[in-house]
């Protein structure tokens, strides 16, 4: 059997780009960012059912999931503040229901398979199943940052012939703002320093695997180059699962 080590797309950003030990404002921050992937997560899967959820509903999930997050952060929020931010979700899920976003799945997980010895997880927020990859921030991230840019990379190789969407719901603009721009390909350089970056972290850090034993699809990389021809990657929602 064959070993490879396994690291997710979101390590490799952390360990390239690392950050402080948080502060109580940046915990409430990280809780608030967590309350609003799991309400978003929540409406897309309603609306894929073709359910029509209340905003009550919504905002009484939104209020249990906070509650969770601040407990999971070890932080208070006053009880203002928290009206304040439910509000904030609130305003977020309602520019989801009119974005491109509303009710587009989650593709699954998808290992870029680096000279066969490293394997990244790689898995963007959403996708259409044809054509397109979407990556969602409740921020402004526009320009794209280094760490943002490094983490679509990766979705990027991953998905090699989809388009790339980045997409912001700006929490902290009144109204919220919307803004989607798709991010170009990177070129061969910007390929091959990914790759480069991700196999070495991959081997210094990652978890060793038996490589029949993991999950696809597989994209295969070396470090000589882009994507091997063929890409043993289904391209449908359907095959995806």
């Amino acid at each position: 059997m064959t070993t490879v080590r396994m690291i997710p797309a979101h390590e490799i950003v952390r360990r390239t780009f690392p950050r402080p030990p948080p502060e109580d404002r940046d915990r409430i921050a990280m809780a608030v960012g967590k309350v609003i992937d799991g309400a978003l997560a929540d409406l897309g899967y309603q609306l894929r059912l073709g359910r029509h959820p209340t905003q009550a509903g919504l905002d009484a999930h939104a209020r249990s999931l906070l509650e969770e997050a601040l407990a999971e952060n070890a932080v208070e929020m006053p009880a203002a503040e928290k009206e304040a931010t439910l509000q904030r979700v609130r305003e977020v899920t309602r520019a989801y229901r009119r974005s491109e976003l509303a009710g587009l799945s989650r593709p699954k997980t998808r290992v870029c398979l680096i000279d066969g010895k490293v394997g990244v997880y790689a898995q963007p927020d959403f996708w259409d199943g044809r054509a397109r990859v979407f990556e969602l921030k409740s921020f402004r991230a526009v320009p794209l940052p280094p760490d943002i840019t490094l983490q679509v990379r990766l979705f990027q190789l991953a998905f090699p012939g989809f388009q790339t969407v980045l997409v912001c719901l700006d929490r902290h603009a009144t109204p919220v703002e919307t803004t989607s721009v798709v991010v170009p390909a990177p070129t061969a350089e910007e390929t091959g320093e990914t790759l480069r970056l991700a196999f070495d972290l991959g081997r210094q850090f990652g978890q060793e695997k038996v490589l029949e034993y993991v999950e696809g699809p597989f994209v295969p990389y070396t470090l000589g180059g882009g994507p091997a021809p063929q890409v043993s990657a289904p391209s449908s929602p359907e095959a995806a699962g």
